[in-house]
């Protein structure tokens, strides 16, 4: 099952049932709603503060993430590939909190009523602008690692590598999200429901296997041994910096080091990951209620708990720029906030 987006078909009595009678397991036909709560009581009141909420997101989001590109940017003529992939993050961001509206209007009409279009496109990007995320992290760590272990602290990628990285980076998340595009569709009993609807359950379960792997599975192995990398590096700076251990350096195996700049953007991506792995996790866990309910038919989901995952999971859009902003140009903030800059103050040295 898909952890970074909602894929898998919920063939349950909830929100739509057709009106030929009850079949078997292997051919339930029953169609989660997902967004289209078209049984709930008090359901003005309750929409009104599901409107608040995921409003207050989209409006943080687009803040956040404009000012942290605009921070990243800033005076700079060359932008580095760290900055480049980066900006990346921050625009998958912006696509992904760019569902905000459907959703809010699908919560308001409660039956569907964008369209095939809309239906086909919706969790589409969420799906691939939960892929874009991780897969950038993945590739600014071995970014990093790379020019580490060239010894470089010059852009260890061409300008013509960083594009064709970008490139591959949004075609691979696209193309492993196309079944969703593809397999949801409207459909029309006691009002209209955009819902997953594959031929084919067996092809539908291969899916999510094969996208999980290569979409989260394969980047967080790749974030964890190059951010590993990373720290054994740095502990083995710290050991030739005391003075008991340090010795000539042997011409036959080379020093590395890592510049306390290098040292903030570990730190900085290593808490981005774990924002992305605690708010993507409820989607990831919420699937695999709902492929329990398929198999045992005793489990019961509703399109409003459906709801809340996904605005948790959307507030990591909002939450991304502002972890970065924080952890790189605390003094930028202060700054643009304050009109002052916080410097560390030195001792002056003192003459014998």
């Amino acid at each position: 099952l898909s952890p970074s987006c909602p894929s898998y078909t919920t063939r349950y009595l909830h929100g739509y049932r057709p009106s030929h009678s009850f079949p078997s397991l292997e051919k339930l036909d029953f169609f989660f709603s997902f967004f289209s709560e078209l049984h709930h009581s008090n359901q003005v009141a309750t929409t009104i503060m599901e409107t608040a909420a995921i409003s207050a997101v989209f409006l943080v989001s687009v803040a956040a993430n404009a000012g942290a590109a605009v921070l990243v940017t800033c005076g700079r003529r060359l932008l580095a590939n760290k900055t480049i992939l980066t900006l990346n993050l921050f625009v998958a961001d912006l696509l992904f909190v760019s569902m905000i509206p459907l959703i809010v209007t699908v919560r308001w009409t409660v039956s569907w009523e964008l369209g095939y279009a809309a239906c086909h496109t919706l969790l589409y990007v969420i799906c691939m602008s939960g892929c874009v995320t991780i897969t950038t992290l993945a590739t600014i760590s071995v970014e990093r690692v790379q020019a580490i272990l060239w010894l470089q602290t010059v852009p260890s990628l061409a300008p013509r590598m960083v594009t064709v990285t970008l490139v591959f980076i949004w075609a691979f998340s696209a193309l492993t999200s196309l079944p969703l595009s593809l397999f949801f569709t409207v459909m029309e009993e006691h009002g209209h429901i955009c819902t997953l609807k594959w031929p084919d359950p067996a092809g539908e379960i291969v899916w999510n296997v094969v996208f999980t792997a290569l979409s989260f599975l394969l980047p967080g192995l790749i974030i964890l041994v190059s951010y590993s990398k990373i720290l054994q590096i740095a502990k083995n700076c710290r050991l030739r910096l005391r003075p008991r251990d340090r010795q000539q350096p042997n011409g036959d195996s080379p020093h590395y080091y890592i510049s306390c700049q290098d040292m903030k953007l570990f730190r900085t991506m290593l808490v981005l990951m774990l924002s992305f792995l605690v708010m993507w996790s409820p989607i990831f866990i919420i699937f695999f209620v709902i492929l329990a309910h398929n198999i045992q038919g005793h489990i019961y989901v509703s399109s409003t708990m459906f709801f809340r995952v996904v605005t948790f999971t959307l507030a990591n859009s909002a939450l991304n720029p502002i972890l970065y902003s924080v952890c790189q140009f605390k003094n930028s903030w202060r700054k643009r906030c304050c009109g002052s800059v916080v410097f560390p103050v030195r001792k002056r040295p003192t003459s014998g």
